[in-house]
């Protein structure tokens, strides 16, 4: 039961540890609540949306994963990942971007449950270390560029290169909201303060309950709307005019694609099903094409900054760029949205605005094949790299708690969460290194304290949700900037440099590639995959081969590091890695070599202790080897074979083809045996054991 049921593993739960739990739990939340909205706007979703993801993934995760004190929920990397997978897909915050994002969390769950099911826990080691390092470090620095024109008041477009759309947006400073700056700037002060003086408050939520006082207080929050005929630029009117036809187009488009997405009655003729599927394809390119042009034009009348002119009832009766005849004074607005021949517009900071009360529909991801096609790729990469965090963080605490870290049972738990959050309208989600230590820090024991934090997010959706309407979106930009500063990880991947080259240049590497592929941000973690694998068959492809001799201290060393004599006759080299398909021709190669280099030698022993496992091509080499030097007069020998190799050597019938005879169970026996039936005096001179006389050739190995 406790396998199929792990959490009650918890029980008893005794009163102090019931106390320590619920503290634990409540001061978590009190950190989920803002983090979760402002991850929620990092996605590119309504900020309600955080509080969804906040609610059952963070109680499911810790029912059904194998540490305790591990919170999961809506994170920095899960959010720019879900950003970066779906923005291409569809308009940020769109109903289709909204549908295609839970989705992906569907997705991501399913195929973590199935790494699960097929006991695949190993897995975690295809990416990295480095390459981890790498592209949270990038993540880091892309997460907090994306809310500098939140914290600005600035519009930030989309496009495929992401810094080219924050260098386009700081061309833009001289038009800086000088009061959503103050929010933003305020907050960080307010958030640092408490980090650096009282680490045990809530500092994030100080900053947020301070942010909507002060937001109320001053109408922070400034809106407005006029016709499309108030716009007095002719081009800026059509632009606005060609917006709302395409979103009518849209309308259309989507009812027309939803009837050919019916299945069709079975006596309906072949040729008309396929010309009905040949029609649906054409539609969803046509779609594709406009919504990605009206993207565009919304953006292009974002960037603009409007000034009004007023009726005398105070309707806006005019609107017109800064500078053109006719404009108008005063604060100036942008433009929000068109909908229904109005023109929403905003003039003061963003808030959070209405967030809908009550929990969210239970309903399954709305299913499309293209869609699925889409998101395959950052659903897998994301289900790695969830995983890869929460195993991270469970294997950090239990180094602290002594616990055991189950990764298949914490792959079941982190799917199980991503399925129950798509059930319940959330986006992915995965552990959070800064609420899991706050946790800890806390005295959480069991799972327990995390299903305290997910009961209060269910409070906070029942009866809290009309307190956060006047919450700044600098606010909630200021908590991410903060928030992620824990995630760059310099002095981490220069000391990887250190520690081997290859290393360092996985994490590097990584990180720019990431930080230059913003905003699809998954590639630069499959190019660093790929790299770093690379990298290792590289390195493994020409191990270290040491030509021995004997050292004044009786051991075998390398001769050329110890500048020792060496033997004309009996040629012994050791080779330090597994023998398999990318480094057997190094091999052969460097065997030919020494013999080349010693044209007297009759013997050569390779002494094969380092050799951890071999493949077929190692077989095959050997017996090619064996044969070729036999029929040039040169007998090949190994020692210090260990176990798992022997079994390969027996079953593909190597010990036969080289002889049993040549086979020994160390580097001593193997000299003796071979001074004894090719006796020259340069062996015992430069290779036997000191006070060693020739012993009997031993049984092989």
């Amino acid at each position: 039961m406790r396998r199929l049921l792990p959490f009650l593993g918890w029980w008893p739960i005794r009163g102090e540890m019931l106390r320590a739990d619920i503290i634990a739990g409540t001061s978590v939340a009190l950190v989920l609540v803002p983090q979760s909205m402002a991850y929620a706007q990092l996605a590119g979703m309504p900020a309600y949306y955080g509080l969804y993801a906040g609610f059952l993934p963070v109680i499911i995760a810790a029912l059904w994963g194998s540490s305790r004190q591990l919170a999961t929920g809506p994170a920095a990397v899960s959010s720019i990942l879900t950003a970066s997978a779906v923005a291409p897909l569809a308009t940020l915050g769109s109903d289709a971007f909204v549908a295609l994002a839970i989705l992906l969390a569907f997705m991501v769950g399913v195929i973590q449950l199935v790494l699960a099911l097929c006991r695949m826990g190993n897995v975690v080691s295809f990416l990295s270390h480095p390459v981890i390092l790498g592209f949270t470090s990038a993540a880091a620095i892309i997460i907090g560029l994306s809310q500098l024109n939140k914290l600005l008041g600035l519009p930030l477009g989309r496009s495929d290169f992401f810094l080219g759309d924050v260098f386009r947006m700081l061309l833009q400073l001289p038009d800086v909201h000088l009061p959503t700056l103050a929010m933003g700037l305020g907050a960080m002060a307010v958030i640092w303060a408490f980090r650096r003086w009282l680490p045990r408050w809530p500092g994030v939520l100080v900053a947020v309950a301070l942010g909507i006082a002060v937001s109320w207080a001053i109408g922070f929050e400034r809106k407005a709307s006029a016709p499309v005929d108030a716009l007095g630029d002719a081009h800026v009117q059509a632009i606005a005019r060609d917006y709302q036809l395409a979103r009518t187009e849209l309308r259309e488009l989507d009812a027309r694609i939803d009837e050919l997405r019916r299945p069709e009655p079975p006596e309906v003729a072949r040729g008309e099903v396929l010309a009905r599927r040949h029609e649906l394809e054409l539609k969803q390119l046509e779609r594709t094409d406009l919504e990605r042009e009206n993207a565009q034009r919304l953006r292009d009348l974002r960037q603009l900054v409007l000034h009004a002119r007023t009726g005398p009832d105070g309707t806006i009766v005019s609107l017109s760029p800064a500078g053109a005849p006719g404009a108008g004074d005063g604060s100036p607005w942008r433009i929000r949205d068109i909908r229904g021949g109005a023109v929403l517009l905003s003039g003061g900071g963003e808030v959070v605005g209405t967030i809908p009360p009550g929990l969210p529909s239970l309903s399954l991801p709305a299913f499309s094949w293209d869609a699925v096609r889409s998101l395959l790729g950052a659903a897998l990469v994301m289900a790695l790299i969830g995983f890869v965090e929460a195993v991270s963080i469970g294997k950090a605490m239990a180094a602290r708690t002594r616990q055991r870290i189950d990764a298949n049972q914490e792959l079941i738990g982190q799917g199980l969460a991503n399925l129950a959050g798509s059930l319940t309208q959330a986006f992915p989600t995965m552990g959070s290194f800064s609420r899991s230590a706050v946790n800890i820090s806390a005295g959480a024991r069991t799972g327990l304290s995390s299903v305290v934090t997910g009961l209060l997010m269910l409070v906070t959706l029942v009866a809290l949700t009309p307190v956060l309407y006047h919450l700044p979106q600098a606010v909630l930009a200021a908590v991410i900037m903060m928030a992620v500063t824990s995630l760059l990880g310099f002095r981490a991947m220069n000391h990887a440099w250190r520690a081997h080259r290859h290393d360092g240049i996985a994490a590097w590497a990584t990180f720019f590639a990431a930080l230059l592929l913003a905003p699809a941000i998954d590639y630069g973690v499959l190019f660093g995959a790929v790299l770093a694998i690379v990298l290792y068959l590289y390195r493994t492809m020409r191990p270290r081969m040491a030509l021995l001799a004997r050292h004044p201290d009786g051991t075998l060393r390398d001769a050329r590091v110890h500048a020792l004599p060496t033997s004309p006759v009996l040629v012994v080299l050791r080779f330090d890695g597994s023998l398999y398909f990318a480094n057997v021709p190094y091999f052969e190669d460097m065997v030919l070599e020494s013999l080349a280099a010693h044209p007297q030698a009759r013997e050569v022993l390779v002494v094969s202790s380092g050799i951890n496992a071999i493949d077929a091509s190692g077989i095959e080499v050997l017996e090619h080897l064996s044969t070729r030097l036999a029929s040039t007069g040169v007998t090949l020998s190994m020692c210090g074979l260990k176990l798992q190799v022997m079994d390969v050597f027996e079953r593909t019938g190597l010990t036969s083809r080289i002889g049993a005879t040549n086979l020994f169970r160390s580097a001593d026996q193997a000299i003796d045996a071979i001074a004894r039936r090719t006796p020259d005096p340069s062996i015992a001179a430069c290779l036997a054991a000191p006070g060693r006389a020739p012993a009997a050739i031993g049984a092989p190995a």
